[in-house]
């Protein structure tokens, strides 16, 4: 093979060294596969609660506060990583194989291993370089604070729960559990965030005296304790600053909408060449790269806020620096800060319908980032990713697969009817939806919606194939 392999081929020597996951040798039944995937995520939720030993402080403002939502991380815990190397190291890897970097033959054996381990190896160095800059920059006091040996214990706390991450996933993603431990974990991030904010049990104060901060919790204590129920009404539906039942009914209205639209696709016939009367089909959904388009621009706009922040409390002053972004503290968010200016600003979803009339350049300028955004993310990540139709349709010439009515040099120019709309259109509704319920006001930001929706429309999905594999068992 060309320069490519021979970059992976330095890999080499480090494999007997990487934490592995042996591939199932049998087929797991869907019993087992639940049960693994249940003590994964038991697993995952025990560490993203348990706190950091030897740290001297979190309080203050946090610079990762924008990113941890798609991060699935826990300020202050063994999880404050999350899956941020795993990702990372998957995305760089990605990359560079999609744009023929690195060279990698997926027929071959030997090539996938190679890639696994250049990915398990780049997820570990990224978490000792963020674990390294997260005790540097002083997020659990200086180090001076801390001391050598507390400030190296953090250090290893965190890589050893970016590993186990890692081993993790690969757990799930080869066979012994459900789909893969990253969405996994997204998507019990952000359920449980919004289920805190339905029924959270803690009070506080915002100046009307003690208010539950759980939406449902909040209605009940106000009918029960008001004597105007009318007002109490009002006050549960449309509060400020704290979850309301609208926003709570808006989250169900956006899960609704986008489970509606996963069913959108068009289903091409297909046929095998050699096997005489053997039919099948191949889906092109809606959604076509799923959340992809979402995490991308997400992991762009946390960075640009991550970056805009700390060059802001250095150079406050500077033209360019407040181009990038002005930041104020929030009265409202435990000493978090808040973009008021700059490009951080814009690419940040109006507050209110009030704000978007005081404002009306800001969300039109939202909306057009978002969407245009999602859009061009989609369809990058087809070249990319593997999901062209040029590679779909190179795919299916090596299953000897052939689509009925049309010869083998027509498929590609077939499928580039579809692909590159889906991809486009596909990324477009995603950005659309996402505005949608920003403007509306849902629980947990629109991106974390959009994420938790197909992710766990995907597990449904995954439930109904090995289902049917398993004779319309379920498998207890």
């Amino acid at each position: 093979m060309g320069g490519g392999f021979r970059v992976l081929h330095l890999v080499r020597p480090f494999l007997a060294f990487l934490p592995e996951v042996q591939s199932a040798d049998r087929k797991i039944p869907f019993r087992e596969k639940f049960i693994y995937t249940v003590i994964s995520l038991f697993i995952f939720l025990v560490c993203s609660q348990l706190p950091l030993y030897g740290i001297h402080s979190t309080t203050g403002a946090d610079p990762f506060y924008w990113m941890r939502v798609i991060l699935a991380s826990s300020r202050g815990t063994v999880m404050e990583l999350g899956i941020t190397p795993i990702v990372t190291s998957g995305l760089v890897m990605q990359l560079l194989a999609g744009s023929k970097i690195i060279e990698v033959d997926n027929n071959v054996r030997e090539d996938r291993a190679l890639l696994n381990g250049a990915q398990k190896l780049l997820g570990i160095l990224i978490a000792v370089g963020q674990a390294v800059a997260y005790v540097l920059s002083g997020m659990y006091g200086s180090v001076g604070q801390l001391g050598v040996g507390n400030s190296i214990l953090i250090i290893v706390q965190l890589c050893f729960a970016g590993i186990i991450v890692i081993c993790l996933d690969e757990l799930l993603q080869k066979g012994y559990g459900l789909g893969s431990g990253i969405s996994l974990f997204i998507a019990t991030n952000i359920c449980e965030g919004i289920i805190w904010k339905a029924f959270s049990p803690t009070t506080v104060n915002s100046g009307r005296g003690a208010e539950f901060e759980g939406a449902i919790i909040a209605l009940f204590h106000l009918l029960i304790t008001r004597t105007d129920k009318v007002r109490a009404l009002r006050e549960a539906f449309y509060r400020q600053n704290l979850p309301n039942v609208t926003n709570l009914l808006a989250t169900v209205l956006i899960f609704l909408i986008v489970i509606y639209f996963q069913g959108f696709r068009v289903v091409l016939p297909v046929r095998s060449k050699n096997a005489r009367g053997q039919q099948g089909s191949y889906p092109i959904k809606l959604f076509y790269t799923s959340n992809m388009p979402i995490i991308l621009q997400s992991a762009l706009v946390s960075n640009l806020y991550f970056i805009s922040q700390l060059l802001y409390r250095r150079y406050g002053g500077n033209f360019f620096v407040n181009l990038l972004g002005k930041w104020q503290e929030s009265e409202y968010s435990g000493g978090q800060f808040i973009p008021v200016g700059g490009l951080a600003y814009y690419v940040t979803a109006p507050s209110s319908l009030a704000d978007i009339a005081a404002n009306p350049f800001h969300a039109l300028f939202y909306l057009v980032f978002m969407l245009s955004a999602c859009a061009l993310f989609s369809k990058t990540w087809i070249e990319v990713s593997g999901s062209s139709a040029r590679d779909v349709a190179k795919q299916l010439k090596e299953q000897q697969m052939v689509m009925p009515g049309h010869r083998d040099s027509n498929l590609q120019k077939e499928l580039n009817r579809y692909i590159p709309t889906a991809a486009a259109f596909g990324g477009l509704c995603i950005g659309a939806l996402t505005v949608v319920a920003d403007l509306m006001g849902a629980i947990g930001s629109g991106t974390g919606i959009l994420l938790a929706v197909t992710i766990i429309y995907q597990y449904f999905e995954t439930y109904e194939k090995e289902k049917v594999s398993e004779l319309g068992l379920f498998g207890f």
